[in-house]
């Protein structure tokens, strides 16, 4: 089956399931790093957690149309190696023919619900590293918040050393999103000091039984000058996490710019803020991104 279009794929996935394990078998692959040593990818893996607000929207993410729209138009571009998302997004890009020659990165934890209690005790709830080995996908991406004072972050760092074994067997790599998190008036705030980001680095590069497959997905830090200190508590390789801008697109530019600089860091996954930038211009933000590397 050729690719289809977006109206189409409710249709297919009830006539024809089959499809997509289709597009998996036949999807033309790439290596992880190509020759430039470098990694850009496009991340949509937020709307499984029920994260769906951005830019001062709580529900922009909510219409499956149009982030598809936004997602094929930044694979589209030049420079954007793949794509960090779960099952159900991957597999409409599957079916609408935006995967071939990409990285494609299964988001593997997505357990930890946007605001719920149990936000930090995140479950695997996603791809298994059977199904990311099964599809011909290329990696999987952890999601790690560690606080102090909620014992579900310990169920949820045994799971990700679990996840970490799992890739190894299979010879994929993981990539492993770390935080020192802190419940703030009710509500999950990621610690950004120099300090617990690199805390979460110590504690994340030595999970599993071999970290040989493991990279990292790292914030940058509250004072972006600490990051050249911070990046030298581990020899893994390292991506940028994009996060959230706050309306300051062209100063998160800079503070990624400065990182990238960095011997150990080898790309950047953004999402949120390529795919819905203030200005409505995808196109242009993920070129920009991409001119940072």
């Amino acid at each position: 089956m050729s690719s289809i279009s977006i109206r189409d794929l409710s249709a297919v996935r009830a006539g024809h399931p089959e499809a997509i394990a289709e597009a998996a078998a036949r999807r033309a692959r790439r290596p992880l790093v190509g020759g430039s040593g470098r990694l850009m990818i496009v991340a949509a893996d937020h709307p499984a957690r029920g994260a769906l607000g951005t830019g001062g929207s709580p529900l922009a993410m909510a219409n499956r149309g149009e982030l598809l729209e936004r997602l094929t138009l930044a694979l589209s571009r030049p420079g954007v190696d793949g794509v960090l998302a779960t099952a159900d997004i991957l597999e409409d890009l599957l079916l609408l023919g935006a995967l071939e020659d990409k990285i494609v990165m299964g988001s593997m934890n997505r357990g930890g619900l946007y605001g719920a209690r149990f936000e930090l005790d995140d479950r695997f709830t996603g791809y298994r590293a059977q199904d990311i080995a099964r599809l011909r996908f290329d990696a999987g991406k952890a999601l790690l918040r560690i606080d102090y004072d909620d014992p579900g972050s310990l169920s949820t760092m045994v799971a990700t050393a679990r996840a970490v074994d799992e890739m190894a067997g299979q010879r994929l790599p993981v990539f492993v999103e770390p935080f020192i998190s802190r419940r703030v008036g009710g509500a999950v705030t990621n610690d950004l000091s120099a300090e617990a980001v690199t805390r979460s680095i110590a504690i994340a590069s030595g999970l599993g039984g071999t970290s040989a497959y493991t990279w990292l997905k790292l914030p940058v830090a509250e004072n972006p000058d600490d990051m050249a200190w911070v990046a030298e508590t581990s020899t893994l390789p390292v991506v940028l996490l994009g996060g959230e801008t706050n309306g300051d697109q062209d100063g998160a530019y800079e503070k990624w710019r400065s990182a990238l600089r960095l011997p150990t860091v080898r790309g950047l996954v953004a999402g949120r803020s390529l795919l819905y930038p203030a200005d409505g211009d995808v196109a242009a933000a993920v070129d920009t991104a991409v001119g940072l590397l």
